[in-house]
């Protein structure tokens, strides 16, 4: 047992990793590499809207002396969202489309390296395609998103891990809608499309998550609004940019090797994803892995 190291020793120890458990058995995908899936239905990935998120975080619906929350979202909250859903249907609006894929992987210190398909049952014949870089906690746990992957030595003995990946978008139209009622100087219904679209395109990000686990074998999955509220489903979907895995010039690996712009999402140079109705993530299916700040 060591005992802990200071804030100033754990900076320079970089090599030192955290604590969760390691040679656990690795689910076996259903196919390598990536997918465009197109078509998807506006109501299947309304019905995993957070309306929470949507009428407090985007709409700012709040109680008033008169009116409990409650009630606004059953007098204006839900009424608007219907308006809004059949507007967006009917304008055809949303493009709703998802690439996503598996790739094999192995972590090396604080990297996650990701090799080609082909061959990487046998190490003499690995091929690196891409290498993530993640930050580690300095303290704590000192947990990196790389400790939930196999290392090297486990990939040889047992195999590699398996890194899905996924990009979601909601398509250019509703952003083009969104940027005509805001040169109109209609803010409210720019402030409302706006954020429902945003909010769609995480619910078919969280749609898509749980295709993926479910195609994994995992379980965890049950209440819709206690699985996204208390994240109770495995391991977890990590977008770049958020803290886990701050530094975004990572996403460019993430578009080399999903290939987006087959679903109409381009990079820009300051590493932002276009149409802004878009978002991308890796997904860890290790048991331990939750959501964790590693600045």
């Amino acid at each position: 047992f060591a005992p802990a190291a200071s804030e100033e020793g754990a900076a320079e120890e970089p090599g030192v990793r955290s604590a969760v458990a390691r040679r656990l058995a690795v689910p076996r995908p259903p196919f390598w590499g990536s997918r465009v899936v197109k078509g998807i239905k506006l109501a299947d990935v309304a019905a995993w809207l957070d309306e929470d998120a949507t009428f407090k975080g985007r709409w700012g619906l709040r109680a008033t002396r008169e009116r409990s929350y409650d009630e606004l979202v059953e007098t204006e909250g839900r009424p608007r969202l219907r308006a809004l859903l059949a507007e967006i249907q009917t304008e055809q609006l949303a493009e709703l489309a998802v690439v996503y894929g598996y790739w094999p992987a192995y972590s090396q210190g604080n990297d996650l390296v990701v090799l080609d398909p082909e061959g990487a049952d046998a190490p003499e014949t690995w091929r690196e395609l891409a290498r993530f870089s993640f930050p580690r906690q300095p303290r704590d746990r000192r947990l990196c998103l790389a400790d939930f992957f196999r290392d090297a030595d486990e990939a040889r003995d047992l195999g590699p891990d398996v890194l899905p990946l996924q990009l979601a978008t909601m398509g250019s139209r509703v952003s083009e809608a969104t940027a005509v009622l805001f040169e109109a100087n209609a803010y409210r219904d720019y402030l409302e499309l706006h954020g429902l679209s945003v909010q769609l395109t995480e619910a078919l990000a969280e749609m898509w998550h749980a295709r993926i686990r479910a195609e994994l074998g995992l379980d965890g999955d049950g209440d819709l609004d206690a699985m996204l509220r208390d994240q109770r489903y495995r391991g977890s979907r990590y977008s770049f940019g958020y803290p886990a895995c701050p530094d975004l010039e990572e996403r460019a690996k993430v578009v080399a090797l999903l290939r987006p712009e087959r679903i109409g999402v381009t990079l820009s140079e300051e590493f932002q994803l276009h149409p802004e109705q878009a978002t991308d993530a890796l997904v860890v299916h290790h048991p331990e892995a939750k959501y964790f700040n590693a600045r």
